[in-house]
């Protein structure tokens, strides 16, 4: 297993915690006291969590993931008085809220309250009226958005309550669920919107979406009991500002993310837009959402053989070439090719994410609030990035302006993530030549 993949839950070797250094690492013969308590790595509450993770991960991203076809939707039919740069925002509003929620969630008791938030802003939009923008930015952006905000990230993180060196492995399998809800969510919507209204397709999601949410909220409890002080934030920010490869990691979210969600909120549209069948254009996303949950799989193989910070490297660079290669989109084939590789490799990214917060953090305690700090700065890159590229694409639909952004924001973040792995290589250099001396 390469340096960067290996999990590095020992103490921080800041010269100020040299006594405690010389204390953890001793001769042989007294091996280091671990600083954390063991871990079931399985059991029945272990795989009831796990499996509440996924249907969070099926309802939550699955669904904002799915955005594009509520995207082609409310350009062509429900909103078509609003820009595409203006009717993108309720996807990144949405998308803002459920990643960058987790820094201010708090803990799994959470999961309810997001669940009917959740569940109550879906059959409200289910009620909204045509060309009334801000009723439905106000239920699906930013009611479903703080809904999913309240349940994703602690989701995630409360799976290190019951595993370590699975960790990498159950979180890529919770991420699948993402990716399965983004396959599900465009055929059940993109068979039933035209056919049976708008009114009645929403209200039939809702439904789904709720029960689901119901079973999740049922199967999930936390292990651990919180801790006795609260962290402190500002002390936290100091202290990750001063680990080059998290601020790195954490850059690469900003910019990487940026990119991402270009074509999941606008590959359906632009097959639309560039005369292709619209029978195929609606299973554009259902192509690149059903090739993301592969590498979403795929990943959990891959990380143990050349690293989860080689692998980001790789998934990033390839997304950033595919994505300046939607330039050439004009056939089905075309769109085929493109949507099934930028599906695979952004489904290795997605599936990394959590796993490489986690493998940069110095204890088990700190890895919601890095996920929770890092995934702010992802938030914020889904946020403005498909503003910008819709405000670029204008009403003229001048796809390669939008690509060439979206394709450079991602290489900036593909840079950031090999400064992350550099960085990475350095730190676990001095913590074994220290330990050597010592």
């Amino acid at each position: 297993m390469s340096i960067e993949n290996q999990e590095t839950i020992a103490p921080s070797y800041a010269e100020s915690e040299k006594k405690v250094q010389v204390q953890s690492y001793t001769k042989e013969s007294d091996p280091p006291r671990p600083s954390h308590p063991p871990f079931p790595e399985g059991g029945f509450q272990a795989w009831a969590t796990a499996f509440g993770a996924f249907l969070i991960q099926f309802c939550g991203f699955g669904y904002t993931t799915s955005f594009g076809v509520f995207q082609d939707y409310y350009v062509r039919v429900h909103l078509p008085e609003e820009s595409a740069s203006t009717i993108s925002w309720i996807g990144s509003i949405n998308a803002f809220l459920v990643i960058a929620g987790g820094l201010l969630a708090g803990r799994l008791c959470s999961s309810m309250g997001g669940s009917i938030l959740i569940s109550f802003s879906l059959f409200m939009l289910s009620l909204t009226k045509p060309d009334h923008y801000y009723q439905v930015l106000l239920a699906q952006g930013f009611g479903v958005g703080v809904g999913t905000g309240m349940i994703y990230v602690p989701s995630v993180a409360v799976l290190s309550h019951y595993f370590h060196r699975r960790r990498s492995s159950v979180m890529t399998f919770v991420a699948a669920g993402s990716s399965l809800g983004a396959v599900i969510h465009p055929i059940m919507l993109n068979n039933t919107l035209d056919k049976i209204g708008f009114p009645t397709a929403t209200r039939a999601n809702a439904g789904l979406i709720s029960g689901l949410l119901l079973i999740a909220c049922l199967s999930m409890r936390t292990r651990l009991p919180p801790p006795a002080v609260t962290p402190n934030l500002k002390k936290a920010l100091i202290k990750f500002s001063k680990d080059k490869a998290y601020v790195c990691c954490a850059f690469g979210f900003l910019f990487f993310i940026t990119g991402l969600y270009y074509p999941l909120f606008y590959i359906q549209l632009d097959a639309i837009k560039h005369g292709l069948n619209p029978s195929f254009s609606f299973y554009s996303l259902v192509i690149l959402n059903g090739s993301s949950f592969f590498g979403r799989i795929a990943s959990g193989f891959l990380a143990g053989a050349v690293g989860v910070g080689n692998l980001v490297i790789a998934a990033t660079f390839c997304c950033s070439i595919l994505i300046f290669s939607m330039i050439a989109i004009s056939s089905i084939a075309s769109v085929v090719i493109i949507a099934i590789l930028i599906g695979f490799f952004s489904g290795v990214y997605i599936a990394l994410m959590a796993p490489m917060v986690a493998n940069l953090a110095d204890d088990f305690s700190e890895i919601g609030l890095r996920m929770g700090i890092g995934f702010m700065l992802a938030g914020v890159g889904g946020l403005i990035g498909t503003p910008i590229e819709g405000a670029l694409l204008t009403s003229n639909y001048h796809w390669w302006r939008a690509e060439v952004f979206t394709g450079v924001m991602a290489l900036t973040g593909c840079a950031c993530y090999s400064a992350m792995v550099f960085f990475l290589h350095q730190k676990q250099r001095r913590k074994q030549e220290y330990i050597e001396r010592e």
